[in-house]
């Protein structure tokens, strides 16, 4: 039987307070000679209340592992902790709106303390089965790429998958726009933020970006960006979860929740787990990296007759689309968009994999009959010329049969259409951004397939909006 180690430091305990045994990083082992912790109680440092710690799991009978939320320097073996028997709360409703917040609701904006009438654990409860409700209702972002090929729908969860430096958090932040932005007249929903292990420049940009364009009243932001700690970046999703899970159930509202980046989720839990000696799974990564994304993942729901839409960025290491956080990601997505660097080489934005890219929402009782049938023909254009790129590349498209040609054609004009000026790229690119309707998306595709633009050259379907901007520009008189 191991003996409790509550005298080693000279230090008697009473029944609420601990004692650090060790320091691993983020790790503090505190034990507690009797009556334990709960999992998730915060424990405060007796010498120092700044410093909090969270049970996180047992290390022995009276031991456990927490982590610690800030610097370790002011821990030290045989220091007191304080059990408060309650775990980490934060500000919930109409009053976080318009705020960027901590894990513990503090106040990342320098507005002062955010004003709220109740706060809320982080770690709520799943809806019952009962509860779960499900939606038709298509969620268009006006990307053509995205609306096309992997719609999303209200309530849905969609992820967006690249590498570094292809456009991921470019193409989220475009999103942002053309649904809250452009739709802020509507004032039918409310947003929720989440900067997980990003750039602290790229979530000021966009809370200035929100302030200009008048939308941030609308929007909550929580931000545990790449400078913090493990233990910090891994519950910032769970805190933006209970923002949204609040909006939802109690206030009714229809909530649009952004994560950027997912990835950074499932790496700072690994950190953590190789601080516990926890014994790895595949790829390296910890044991219960499926049971982390199902923990917030299946918390963002529809329920109750109000849904949650999620819109995920995903960071995809090494553009190893197998690796094993990344893989953890897709069970929980109706829809995926791939981003691809050989697209992003070739001048195309956004750059989606087309043929990658994939929606369960593509049958017709969500999408229409058209979409549903031009989807599945644009795809199989794009997957029977793959086979002819690299004749080109060599011979040239004379080596083609006329039949192939026009394929040949057909799909560079469909890959180019699939480009786009972003509304938050404007400054960079000097296009003007556009909106293009998800029907109009839908019907332009059907005639580039059909033919209809056969004698118009490819390069005319490079960043513009609809295929009628075409049609005008040739009928304008000389």
């Amino acid at each position: 039987m191991r003996h409790s180690r509550a005298w080693h430091y000279g230090i008697k305990m009473d029944k609420d307070h601990g004692k650090v045994i060790g320091v691993q990083g983020q790790i503090v082992e505190v034990e507690f000679a009797e009556n334990p912790p709960n999992l998730h109680d915060l424990l405060i440092l007796e010498d120092d209340k700044t410093t909090k710690m969270e049970v996180v799991r047992s290390s022995g009978p009276s031991t456990f592992y927490s982590l610690c939320f800030s610097k370790t320097t002011s821990v030290y073996r045989g220091a007191r902790v304080i059990n408060t028997k309650e775990p980490i709360t934060i500000p919930v409703g109409e009053g976080v709106l318009g705020r960027v917040m901590d894990i513990f609701g503090g106040d990342l904006d320098g507005l002062g303390q955010i004003k709220c009438s109740e706060r809320r654990p982080i770690y709520g409860e799943y809806p019952s089965y009962e509860d779960i409700s499900t939606h038709q209702e298509i969620l268009e972002t006006g990307i053509k790429a995205i609306d096309f090929f992997s719609p999303i729908v209200k309530g849905g969860k969609i992820g967006l998958f690249g590498g570094a430096g292809v456009g991921k958090t470019l193409l989220l932040t475009e999103i942002i726009h053309n649904v809250i932005v452009l739709k802020k007249d509507e004032g039918k929903s409310v947003s929720v933020f989440a900067g997980v292990g990003e750039r602290t420049r790229e979530g000021h940009e966009l809370h200035q970006t929100l302030a200009e364009q008048k939308v941030l009243p609308s929007v909550s932001l929580v931000f545990g960006p790449m400078g913090e700690n493990p233990a910090i970046r891994f519950l910032t999703a769970f805190t933006a979860t209970t923002v949204a899970e609040y909006f939802r159930d109690v206030l009714k509202k229809d909530v649009l929740f952004f994560i950027d980046n997912v990835f950074r989720f499932a790496q700072a839990g690994n950190e953590l787990a190789v601080l516990m000696n926890t014994i790895p799974s595949e790829d390296g990564y910890q044991a219960t990296l499926a049971s982390e994304m199902a923990s917030f993942h299946e918390r963002l729901v529809s329920a109750k007759g109000n849904s949650i839409s999620t819109i995920e960025a995903i960071y995809v290491p090494n553009d190893d689309i197998l690796d094993q956080g990344v893989q953890s990601i897709f069970p929980f997505l109706d829809s995926t968009v791939i981003l691809s660097r050989a697209a992003y080489q070739g001048g195309f934005l956004p750059a989606v994999d087309l043929l990658s890219s994939t929606s369960a929402n593509l049958n017709p009782e969500i999408v229409g009959e058209l979409h549903n049938e031009a989807a599945p023909r644009a795809q199989n254009l794009l997957k029977e010329v793959v086979e002819f790129e690299r004749i080109v590349s060599l011979v040239g498209e004379a080596e083609l049969s006329p039949e192939d040609r026009l394929k040949y054609k057909r799909s560079s004009k469909l890959k180019n259409y699939m480009t786009q000026s972003f509304h938050v790229a404007q400054s960079q690119t000097g296009r003007s951004g556009v909106y293009v309707p998800r029907l109009t998306t839908v019907s332009d595709v059907n005639d580039i397939i059909n033919g209809k633009y056969d004698e118009v050259s490819e390069e005319k379907f490079m960043f513009i909006g609809s295929a009628k901007e075409i049609l005008n520009e040739q009928q304008k008189p000389r």
